[in-house]
């Protein structure tokens, strides 16, 4: 969602008391396309964030301090040469144009006072923000500039002179019914009221559209010739009450959220923000803001935490996705060598059989038919033979064709459950990743591909001699113990001896419906620490059988052996949720208590074995799922401790 007119209307007339006679203390510019002035007004601090991206163009006040170049970019110097130090005198929208200016006062070179213009075009992919000097008319600098060859319009470069973006055409806002409704039948008849409110109206959105139109009661399809007179008046009202400036309401800001999403839980992304609550978001997880500046600033914020988590995600999913890929390869070379050398074994029989026929092979023979004494029923077996060689060079060289099967099969098969091993492991980790959900876990992810070789440690605190070692080092992969039942997850243990010790994990806490804590490791760090060091003995803990996932607690009171049945079930559909299985039908998942639980020497972080357990099949219900998840807690409750 974009900042539409209307609430760029209300958010200008919350921020200009805040900013009109504020001085500029500093400028930076974090990002290539966002601009931070620091102001100072009263006695108190602000950070105006102005943004100029193709899909998050806005501005608002941010708390967020962001990390800057070390050396500033030229529009950045261009803004401190000429309004750092200065004040601002004036804040305004341009009309109901998605076009703000800030007037600001300062000493020019020559010790004069002066007075510049900054403009900050809010228009998608042409957004812009453009120092100009009003006396002249002529453009400073923008931070985006271009030419004739890409703006028929305009051109913004330093020296040209400043010209508008081109007018779309809307109508202001109307008080007069009458002339409202002559600027609505403009066009056709048939066209949806909805589309003609965003068309010919200043300031609308398609959002604002459709809410005008929930409140007048009509449907979204409704089309003009469709509307009788009480129609149009009631969507005359409703466009009054929302979208006419002049009839400026208390305003309610509001984040929205898809369902089943928490507000107030952290990183939850919203998917929309508006100034008053909307009718046509009714139903949805909502949060409510003492003021439009703030809501607007958690959305966008948030969406770019997210987008910044996006890509990390993506590119260490790109990575792993290569291992897998190239793993993949190298378990199929395995298994066709080990099939094809299978087939081989055969020949010992054959070597055995001629031994036994010595007496009848003749060189010069090709072939020979044999009883099969192997086998009961002592079959025919037809053996080719090699016609320059005697019998017993004949059944010589059968045995050494199956020894030579063999040793291949021997020296394949430990490379082959290595792969598999890794295969196991790397899955577990691409989990983790794909259930992370704040850049710490992400974080850990990173750090155990970079302890397990995967990635190269070069930002991430490695000494200088580990620079140079390959970010694939096949040989320390793989190599973990046989075991029959092993727990994986995905995320890692912290190895750096030379570093503070780490903070604890915070793996997730869910209630049951019997208000018992059931603890979830997201990645093999928190798995790790969850299994060895923080369960007690007797607690009891969950594993989906032989497949990769969360290592999943339920805290148990001294002498207690088990919870009650119904803990147990949603314990197991956590288990399955933070899984592979997820999704699946009767999907086994193993219990046990932790004085079961080991960890083999250089085992794969998230690895555990046991060999006393239950295994209970479960099909998890979405209701119980979804009341779980929406019982998340900060913390363990004090008397489950």
């Amino acid at each position: 969602m974009a900042l539409d007119g209307i609430t760029l209307h209300h958010l200008i007339r919350e921020l200009a008391p805040q900013l009109t006679g504020a001085r500029i203390d500093k400028i930076t510019q974090p990002e290539k396309e966002e601009i931070h002035l620091h102001l100072r007004s009263q006695g108190q601090s602000y950070r105006l964030l102005l943004n100029i991206s193709a899909t998050a163009a806005r501005l608002h006040l941010s708390q967020k301090n962001k990390k800057n170049p070390a050396s500033p970019p030229m529009f950045c110097m261009i803004l401190r040469k000429h309004i750092e130090g200065g004040k601002i005198l004036n804040i305004e929208q341009l009309g109901l144009e998605r076009i703000i200016l800030l007037s600001v006062q300062n000493y020019n070179e020559y010790g004069d006072l002066a007075t510049l213009h900054l403009y900050l075009e809010i228009m998608g992919k042409h957004s812009n923000l453009i120092l100009v000097d009003p006396q002249s008319g002529t453009i400073l600098d923008g931070l985006k500039r271009y030419s004739h060859a890409l703006s028929r319009h305009r051109e913004v470069l330093p020296g040209r002179q400043y010209i508008a973006p081109p007018s779309q055409g809307k109508v202001d806002p109307l008080t007069n019914e009458e002339e409202w409704r002559e600027a609505l039948f403009q066009e056709a008849i048939h066209e949806r009221v909805v589309d003609l409110l965003v068309k010919h109206y200043a300031g609308i959105s398609p959002e604002l559209a459709r809410e005008i139109m929930t409140r007048s009661g009509l449907e979204l399809g409704t089309s003009l010739d469709q509307c009788g007179d009480i129609d149009l008046s009631r969507i005359f009202q409703a466009y009054t009450q929302l979208a006419n400036p002049a009839f400026t309401p208390n305003l309610e800001p509001t984040l929205y959220y898809q369902k089943g999403v928490q507000p107030t839980r952290p990183n939850s992304l919203p998917t929309a923000f508006t100034f008053l609550p909307f009718q046509i978001y009714q139903g949805l997880p909502s949060q409510d803001f003492p003021t439009l500046a703030e809501a607007v600033e958690n959305f966008y914020q948030t969406k770019a935490s997210n987008n910044t988590l996006e890509a990390k995600r993506g590119s260490l999913r790109k990575i792993l996705q290569e291992h897998l890929q190239h793993l993949s390869k190298k378990k199929g070379i395995y298994e066709d060598t080990i099939a094809n050398a299978g087939k081989s074994l055969k020949y010992q029989r054959w070597g055995e059989l001629l031994t036994a026929n010595l007496f009848r092979l003749e060189l010069g023979m090709k072939e020979i038919l044999v009883e099969d004494y192997n086998e009961e029923t002592l079959p025919k077996l037809t053996i080719p033979l090699d016609a320059q060689l005697t019998g017993i060079e004949n059944s010589q060289r059968y045995y050494r064709l199956y020894n030579k099967a063999k040793a291949t099969i021997q020296k394949t098969t430990p490379l082959q459950e290595a792969v598999e091993s890794e295969l196991t492991y790397l899955n577990s980790v691409l989990l983790s990743l794909e259930q992370a959900s704040t850049p710490s876990e992400l974080d850990e992810v990173h750090k155990e591909l970079i302890e397990q070789n995967y990635l190269s440690g070069k930002h991430h605190g490695k000494s200088p001699q580990d620079e140079g070692k390959k970010t694939s080092n096949h040989k320390n992969r793989g190599k973990t113990p046989k075991h029959g039942k092993a727990g994986y997850s995905g995320k890692e243990k912290n190895g750096n001896k030379n570093s503070n010790k780490p903070e604890s994990p915070q793996p997730k806490v869910y209630l049951s419906s019997q208000n018992h804590p059931i603890l979830v490791g997201k990645n093999n760090r928190q798995n790790d620490w969850l299994t060895l060091k923080k369960g007690r003995p007797q607690d009891l803990w969950l594993h989906t059988k032989n497949i990769p996932g969360s290592h999943v607690l339920i805290p148990l009171a001294e002498g207690e052996e088990f919870p009650d049945d119904a803990t147990l079930e949603e314990a197991a559909a956590l288990a399955i949720h933070f899984s592979q299985a997820k999704g699946s039908t009767l999907v086994p998942v193993d219990y046990t208590h932790v004085k079961n639980i080991k960890k083999p020497n250089a085992a794969k972080p998230g690895m555990v074995i046991y060999d006393t357990n239950w295994t209970l099949y479960l099909t998890p219900k979405e209701e119980i799922l979804e009341r779980l998840l929406a019982s998340e807690a900060e913390e363990i409750p004090q008397n489950h401790e």
